[in-house]
């Protein structure tokens, strides 16, 4: 079994549900507390022992490439006064992982995104981190995938029990229990209504693809939506018999895809930040 050392990250996406605040940069670069949504997704793949990440970016982008990139006016500019701490921060994220970039010229749906990075996987397993997932968790939510990969050998799901009256808004999976939180998958339903939902397990946005997924995405010219979709993937697989497995992750899912959850994360996590959590949690408690 070969081991996950890539993971491709698909931030095409234009945002537009934080509308006007994405008209000029990328939704991904909005911060919760003071990192942008991509560099917690990216310290997480690393926590996980991911070495290569790869952006599968779109127009208007650029301002991920620079962050993750060496800025030797600013580091120049922290060293002349004297700010070693802030050096330290900024200077760390440039030697996170290996980066690469590809583009997605047209938005044809997520598989169409990944299959962007395919020539640079070579025909290797592969974590897949959407950007508006994020997890509070003591073990990486991409470790725990990652584990389960390694113990069953095929592709796995996040997954995360929601509210019924929200499983509209998800892939919904079905799938037989196998012991510590991970499900062989026999069903995925996209976005069914409440009453018709037969579980309340979704797709967080989390994934570990095998080649066979990879090879699947490349002969799809389009799904049920008119876009080449990684469930669409997923069901073709199940429809011939091939494993597919699911992981509840452990840890509290802390959705950035809109603007309400997006305020909640940045609560979530300001009040575990070490410089204003005690302010915050007291702020909090002021408010009437």
């Amino acid at each position: 079994m070969k081991k996950i050392k890539k993971a491709i990250l698909p931030v095409a996406g234009f945002g537009t549900r934080f509308l006007p605040a994405t008209k000029s940069q990328p939704k991904e670069m909005l911060p919760v507390v003071d990192k942008p949504v991509i560099q917690y997704l990216v310290e997480e793949a690393v926590e996980s022992g991911i070495e290569e990440i790869i952006f599968v970016t779109g127009r208007g982008k650029r301002a991920i490439e620079d962050h993750f990139d060496v800025s030797y006016e600013l580091e120049d500019t922290l060293v002349e006064k004297n700010k070693h701490d802030l050096l330290e921060a900024v200077r760390t994220i440039s030697g996170l992982a290996k980066f690469s970039y590809v583009r997605q010229p047209m938005p044809l749906g997520d598989g169409h995104a990944i299959l962007q990075a395919a020539h640079i996987v070579d025909n290797e397993p592969v974590l897949v981190l959407f950007g508006d997932c994020l997890y509070d968790s003591q073990v990486p939510a991409a470790k725990q995938l990652i584990e389960t990969y390694e113990k069953y050998g095929d592709s796995v799901i996040g997954l995360s029990h929601v509210e019924k009256e929200e499983v509209s808004k998800f892939g919904v999976i079905e799938g037989i229990a196998l012991g510590e939180n991970n499900f062989e998958v026999k069903n995925i339903v996209e976005k069914p209504k409440p009453e018709d939902a037969k579980s309340d397990m979704v797709a967080v946005g989390k994934y570990v693809i095998t080649p066979e997924v990879m090879e699947v995405l490349g002969t799809m010219k389009h799904g049920k939506s008119g876009e080449i979709r990684l469930a669409d993937a997923f069901e073709i697989m199940l429809n011939n018999n091939r494993p597919l497995y699911g992981k509840v992750l452990d840890g509290e899912w802390l959705d950035t895809g809109d603007k309400f959850n997006f305020l909640k994360a940045s609560i979530k996590l300001g009040l575990k930040h070490p410089e204003i959590g005690e302010k915050l949690k007291k702020f909090l408690g002021e408010l009437k």
